[in-house]
């Protein structure tokens, strides 16, 4: 596999060979300083579970380097993985760097056949909000951003603001990132239902409960709706994973980042995640608790950044719809809905849709992150295993109830009241 790899131009940088890369390339030497390119200071930080990073700075200013391996970095070469993945990231990044540059990173350089990505380093104290989730901080502006982002990227990537002809365009463009799409099949919407290889619990303290949703039919046929939905839904260029670790911030600024999941999708999968992922951090925040902080206070910022990025996005996303009414878009037609009381039902029912969807999927994202492959460092990092399944087990039971009750939800209120229920306070 190796030497196919490298005939098609692909070779695995490690640190000596990236300052040589670096040096042969204009866009990201200049960044850099082309004088100072022999004193880089680099580093690799790709915890993740795909791919390499690195930080390279210079006195003179900064990168970030990221490339795509053939596999699976957290399994190894064992399960291949398309390198294409870079490709459809460093596409994502841009198209949705342009309808919201204030919370992407911009992209300096792109190399096809190496897989890599240069862009901008988002510096500190930015860091992964994840982390900031688990270390009990509050963001106030959290909401906004991120209302913000989903609003603007899913809206101008939707027929509600595209032609068909552009929209299909966008469509043919990134079906060709199925193999990515086709992990989170099975990561998400597959494996957790099933004895799967990969699959891993808090054992023995969970093992009954993982156990239970193999053998859970009614979770099973939503499940399989919303696997549906997920495949043959292209209502918009979506992020694809969208988690709280691909976001990172400070206490005014957000940026997500790691779009190489992105495709045409249903919109509810972005959002999902991101609520799905609060919802993960909430419950595990009393196995952070202690003496000094009993994190009850901060339970209840993250319950009202749950309301609020809902509330916000739908605000927002309603605003740019009524905005660009006469426009292009030719999901509902002008002369068609040529009323307000019209147009006004339609958008409720789009929404109602939409906050179901997406309740829908951020439960799946939950229950996968507990007895799925790939867990939450939320979770993990607690290192009492009894206590930390005791707050899996909340989250698991919180989720599923969710995931087939969803549609009887009227409003982010009833849902932030459910999740409490789940609670033992």
């Amino acid at each position: 596999m190796a030497a196919a790899e490298e005939q098609q131009g692909f070779r695995s940088l490690d640190e000596a060979s990236l300052v040589t890369y670096i040096k042969a390339t204009p866009a990201l030497a200049a960044r850099l300083g082309s004088q100072y390119l022999d004193a880089l200071t680099i580093k690799e930080v790709g915890d993740g579970n795909l791919n390499f990073v690195y930080i390279v700075l210079s006195d003179a200013g900064s990168v970030v380097v990221k490339q795509a391996l053939p596999y699976i970095r957290l399994v190894g070469d064992s399960w291949p993985m398309t390198r294409e993945r870079a490709y459809f990231e460093a596409s994502a990044l841009q198209k949705h760097g342009s309808l919201c540059s204030e919370h992407v990173p911009e992209v300096y350089h792109f190399d096809r056949a190496m897989s890599l990505i240069g862009m901008r380093y988002i510096e500190p104290p930015h860091i992964i909000l994840r982390k900031g989730l688990i270390a009990g901080i509050e963001y106030p502006l959290l909401a906004e951003h991120m209302a913000d982002y989903m609003a603007k990227t899913l809206f101008f990537t939707s027929l509600l603001y595209n032609s068909t002809t552009d929209h299909k365009k966008g469509v043919a463009q990134y079906c060709e990132n199925a193999e990515m799409s086709r992990l989170t099949e099975q990561v998400v919407f597959s494996d957790p239902y099933m004895a799967a290889k990969y699959n891993r619990c808090t054992s023995p303290f969970l093992d009954k409960d993982a156990e239970a949703v193999r053998g859970d039919d009614e979770l099973k046929l939503e499940i399989a709706e919303l696997k549906s939905r997920f495949i043959e839904r292209a209502q918009a260029l979506v992020h694809g994973d969208l988690h709280t670790g691909s976001i990172m911030v400070t206490t005014d600024s957000t940026q997500v980042i790691d779009p190489e999941f992105a495709f045409y999708g249903p919109m509810g999968f972005d959002i999902g995640a991101f609520l799905g992922n609060l919802i993960l951090a909430f419950f595990s925040q009393d196995g952070h608790a202690d003496q000094a902080n009993d994190r009850k206070a901060y339970k209840l910022w993250i319950l009202k950044t749950i309301e609020d990025s809902w509330n916000l996005f739908h605000k927002k996303f309603v605003d740019l719809w009524n905005k660009h009414k006469d426009g292009n878009g030719e999901a509902y037609l002008p002369p068609i809905y040529n009323n307000s009381e019209l147009l006004s039902l339609a958008q409720k029912k789009y929404m109602t849709s939409l906050f179901h969807d997406s309740l829908g999927f951020g439960a799946a994202k939950m229950i996968r992150r507990i007895v799925g492959i790939a867990h939450v460092e939320d979770f993990e990092s607690i290192e009492d295993a009894s206590k930390r399944a005791s707050c899996e087990r909340r989250a698991l039971d919180c989720a599923k109830s969710i995931l087939k009750g969803r549609r009887q939800f009227e409003s982010i209120e009833q849902v932030i009241v459910h999740v409490q229920s789940f609670t033992r306070d």
